[in-house]
């Protein structure tokens, strides 16, 4: 039974559709960084201009 699921396991990791699932996977996580960085870095910028159009009108 050990034998068949160490089996199973690396018959998966061999598997390159998941190797490219996994890589969108970073990708995406990376973008997601980089966006919520800059809206930390950003963000206090971008709610003043605001602040001033609303007042503005």
């Amino acid at each position: 039974m050990l034998n068949n699921f160490k089996n199973y396991v690396v018959g998966k990791m061999n598997e390159e559709k998941g190797q490219g699932m996994v890589e969108y996977a970073l990708l995406v996580g990376l973008i997601a960084i980089v966006v919520i960085a800059a809206l930390v870095l950003l963000g206090p910028a971008i709610a003043q201009k605001f602040t001033d159009i609303k007042n503005a009108l």
